[in-house]
């Protein structure tokens, strides 16, 4: 969703123009009454974007009262009205303010106005890389060490299980985590709970694990949390790389799982009786369950229908049952 405010005739005729190349909303009062503010509070979390066809001055005091936190904050793009210039005004990487203002530069042919210093550096930066390839950050205070480093020309360190490296003149790919000598910074690409390690680093989280999960009926949510946070630590893994959760049809109003999914802030999938039929012959069947719901397990049908290879048999606990895949790379 993208909402663009436009408060001249010419900013009408330009936000009308973005608007169609965009599929976004445009609120300009020879259009409509609106408030702004109002629009920005019941917006700012859900928005992708907030475009101001205006002086940087209105879109600073329309927004400052929402801002939170870089991984938090929509981006939000200031254009003069006469189209000349496109400026990144807050949520440059991790918002994709800065991505949005090259696009809509290149379509008004007008000068993108980018201040973050990595960028004009050269560099990719670290929550820019995230952002593009749908890295979760655990820990958004680690970026700017890193940065800075960066922008030094000092050597970084680069591990990952997937097969993305960052764009870095400096840069040493490690196949290990086990000698970390000459470098002065780390990158980690990793779905594994962070190490405690002798040098600046940060962990960038891939999505790539699928979550199979049964419950009894009105199984309290934070219950369902911990069970998964236990078991994932168990294994060495991090809760930030989950991708999505899944269950069964009879358990699409469970209030326990959603509140689940709410909390890792992922999508909750649900499949039919009929889906998970046609993959069940391969898992460990229960003829309570398949009296109870219909089918003979939930967790790891589930887990397996999401992608991925299952990592464990069924875990259980407290009338929880959890499968977890894991989609290589």
């Amino acid at each position: 969703m993208i909402k663009i405010f436009s408060y001249s005739q010419a900013g009408l005729d330009l936000g009308e123009k973005i608007k169609d190349f965009l599929s976004a909303d445009h609120y300009n009062k020879r259009i409509t009454a609106f408030d702004v503010k109002i629009i920005l509070k019941e917006n700012w979390q859900a928005a992708e974007a907030f475009i101001f066809i205006s002086s940087t001055g209105i879109a600073v005091r329309m927004i400052k009262d929402f801002i939170k936190a870089k991984d938090q904050d929509p981006a939000i793009i200031v254009i003069d009205d006469t189209g000349k210039n496109v400026i990144s005004l807050l949520s440059g990487h991790l918002g994709g303010a800065n991505d949005l203002t090259r696009t809509l530069a290149e379509f008004l042919g007008a000068n993108p106005v980018i201040t973050t210093s990595t960028d004009n550096h050269g560099i990719e930066a670290v929550d820019s890389f995230a952002r593009t390839n749908d890295y979760r950050l655990a820990d958004k205070n680690k970026i700017l060490p890193i940065s800075k480093l960066m922008l030094e020309g000092k050597t970084i360190g680069f591990y990952s299980e997937v097969d993305k490296v960052i764009d870095y003149n400096h840069i040493k790919v490690l196949e290990n985590l086990d000698d970390l000598s000459g470098l002065d910074g780390l990158i980690v690409v990793s779905n594994k709970i962070e190490r405690d390690l002798p040098i600046p680093s940060i962990y960038l989280h891939p999505k790539n694990l699928n979550l199979g999960i049964g419950c009894r009926r009105d199984t309290p949510g934070e219950k369902i949390i911990s069970f998964i946070k236990d078991q994932l630590n168990d294994l060495g893994l991090s809760f930030y790389s989950i991708k999505k959760i899944g269950s069964v049809e009879a358990k699409r109003d469970e209030v326990g799982i959603q509140e689940a999914a709410d909390y890792f802030k992922v999508e909750k999938k649900i499949f039919s009786n009929d889906q998970i039929k046609t993959v069940e012959d391969k898992f460990d069947k229960s003829d309570f369950v398949k009296k109870t719901i219909g089918v003979y397990s939930v967790a790891e049908p589930c887990a397996y229908l999401l992608g991925g290879r299952l990592l464990t048999k069924r875990l259980k606990k407290d009338g929880i049952t959890l499968a977890i895949s894991l989609e290589d790379k």
